[in-house]
């Protein structure tokens, strides 16, 4: 074929295109009705439709009475343990927990002092990348986006692995635990290629150091003279651990036992989780919320003043006011709705926090806000008559007291749900089951094929 003499606008061509390709996309909602199609997986009264079983981590947010589903407060559970007795356990302890956290979801039971120490031991020696890799796979080429510098650096990892495609349990643990350890190196360095190449500013890369915790490390990486306080690590560190799994049915965890099901080796598992977690409906309503705020402080007069901060929400309800979504972002959850285990967890320590930081003020905003809206929401919608603030209301909160770049938040959420990733990726192994593969209904009519010269132009 000569293209060399068509008269042809790209940008015409493709706007004729995409319409073409959202009217053959569309399907009328009516058939998803016809059908009983659960779109999202979701039942109508919200349940998601049952289609695995696990024993890594469970969402509990309301008990069946008579037959009627009853909101309870949420809890979440780890192999079995609430997520508040693991947290009680290490905070009294005055030690870290995201590691111990980690070897629970992974080998289903608590370490011994001995095993916590092996483990810690195993995890530093596999923190340091390959030789080069953070000149020639991150510097050379930084992304706008460190969601996608980290699925791009773990593809690549897959070029220095000597067996990368053996799906033994010995050998996918090795690299599940490699990924562990070094998703914090990962993001952060992203972050500093994007901050130098696209921002302009100085470039610094500051080595892992075995002697110190993920937390620890994220934030001696992060910062140009590697310091920080107890409290700040602690505050990460407790973030890490309340983000590292959410049961099997959250979508990049169900993404990853998608992928794992056809066979595939794990650097392609986890950089699929990586898309799935990525997109804002799932990872990044927290920068979200951290935006909300900032429209709501400049636009308030009085931030003590509860009826003009009720009239404003209001106007975000009826997309008069912020980004006219019509949404508050980090009130309401899929799966809780009285309260989000996490949430009432992290909210103790925000506090201490944002006393450390001179941030009160912004803080009882916050506690303002959250007590508000779900008020504001029942009156605006009826249909909404208990929902709550969920874990991203507060941790965008923290991370931007913790002086962590917004573009990072996302990527510390990853940093945490590798591990529950690859606890997915480990029992969707050992369990050897089918590939998955859910039914599609085709709905569409059928048709004739027409020869080209029996085909008119408006087609």
């Amino acid at each position: 074929m000569n293209y060399v003499n068509m008269n042809l606008s790209e940008e015409n061509t493709l706007t004729k295109l995409s319409r073409m390709a959202e009217e053959s996309g569309f399907i009328k909602p009516e058939l998803y009705r016809k059908y009983e199609v659960k779109r999202g997986l979701r039942d109508l009264d919200g349940k998601g439709v049952l289609v695995g079983l696990t024993e890594i981590g469970e969402v509990h947010s309301y008990i069946m009475d008579e037959g009627e589903k009853v909101s309870v407060p949420g809890r979440l559970i780890y192999r079995g343990i609430d997520i508040r007795d693991i947290v009680k356990g290490f905070i009294e302890d005055n030690r870290y927990g995201f590691e111990e956290t980690a070897y629970l979801l992974l080998f289903g039971n608590l370490p011994d002092p001995n095993a916590q120490k092996e483990f810690e031991q195993l995890l530093s020696l596999y923190q340091r990348l390959p030789e080069d890799f953070t000149r020639d796979v991150i510097l050379k080429a930084p992304s706008k986006d460190i969601m996608n510098t980290l699925a791009r650096s773990v593809l690549a990892l897959y070029s220095f692995d000597e067996n990368p495609d053996d799906t033994s349990m010995q050998n996918v643990l090795k690299q599940c635990l490699r990924l562990v350890a070094c998703f914090p190196s990962l993001a952060v360095y992203g972050y500093h290629a994007l901050s130098h190449y696209h921002g302009s500013q100085s470039l610094y890369i500051h080595s892992p150091r075995a002697d110190l915790s993920i937390a620890e490390n994220i934030l001696a990486m992060l910062r140009p003279d590697s310091s920080y306080t107890q409290l700040e690590a602690t505050l990460l560190d407790l973030a890490l651990v309340l983000h590292a799994e959410h049961g099997g049915g959250n979508n990049s965890s169900f993404v990853t036992h998608v992928v794992t099901s056809t066979g595939t080796d794990t650097y392609s598992a986890m950089a699929a989780a990586i898309g799935a977690l990525k997109g804002p409906r799932h990872g990044g309503a927290n920068i979200k919320v951290v935006q909300m705020f900032e429209d709501i402080k400049e636009k308030l007069k009085d931030w003590e003043d509860d009826e003009e901060i009720e009239q404003y929400l209001t106007r975000i309800l009826s997309k008069d006011a912020f980004d006219r979504t019509g949404l508050i972002y980090g009130i309401g959850h899929a799966v809780y709705s009285i309260s989000d285990p996490r949430t009432v967890i992290l909210k103790g320590y925000v506090s201490q926090l944002a006393q450390e930081k001179g941030l009160e003020d912004e803080f009882n905003l916050y506690a303002k806000v959250e007590t508000l809206a779900p008020q504001v929401i029942a009156k605006f919608n009826t249909m909404y008559k208990t929902v709550s603030a969920n874990v991203d209301f507060y941790s965008g909160f923290v991370y931007k007291m913790l002086n962590i770049p917004m573009e990072m938040f996302t990527p510390i959420f990853a940093i945490s749900r590798i591990v529950g990733w690859s606890a997915h990726r480990i029992e969707e192994i050992a369990n050897s089951g089918k590939i998955i593969r859910p039914a599609y209904k085709s709905v569409a009519p059928r048709r004739s094929y027409l020869r080209m010269n029996e085909r008119s132009r408006d087609m």
